[in-house]
């Protein structure tokens, strides 16, 4: 089992979200992440989909996509070069005056060229706003449980696009 990515481009109609979230929920496949979102083409979206699979299971869940009537285009991005970020939201609560500047300077090592930023403060919180992938993600989320007793996580799914150069991830 290991985590896979797929992008799929879908006609932008009612009910189509719900289609393809009930393949997986109809097959027992347990959805990691699920983001969409319109294309260049009003009537094209685009889903983002992470799933932890086997390569049995993978294979499964690409072929029942492809016959899918709204499903225009399924791409396996597991293997491929890509570049993917994933947002995320931690709001900070009960802090003092150092508290605050701790979380400035946390935001400021995690930062990698505007991907981490203190969007919004407090009189005794701090909100990151963070444009991550998954793994920084996750180190940023891991760090500020162990500093802070107050603290509530947002996160969105990742958006990922296929490299146009061969530098990845």
């Amino acid at each position: 089992m290991k985590n896979r990515w797929i992008a799929l481009y879908v006609e932008n109609q009612v009910g189509v979200l719900a289609k393809v979230s009930g393949l997986f929920s109809a097959k027992s496949y347990n959805l990691q992440t699920l983001t969409v979102g319109t294309t260049e083409k009003e009537d094209v979206s685009r889903m983002t989909i992470s799933v932890m699979a086997d390569d049995a299971t993978f294979e499964q869940i690409k072929k029942q996509l492809n016959a899918m009537v709204e499903v225009i285009k399924v791409i396996d991005l597991t293997s491929i070069p890509i570049h993917m970020k994933e947002i995320l939201y931690a709001k900070v609560s009960g802090l003092d005056c150092a508290g605050k500047t701790e979380a400035f300077q946390i935001a400021e090592v995690f930062d990698q060229g505007g991907n981490v930023k203190i969007v919004d403060i407090g009189a005794d919180a701090v909100l990151f706003e963070c444009t991550l992938t998954e793994r920084k993600n996750n180190e940023l989320i891991s760090l500020l449980k162990t500093r802070y007793k107050k603290l509530e996580v947002i996160r969105g799914g990742a958006v990922a696009v296929e490299s146009i150069s061969s530098s990845c991830r």
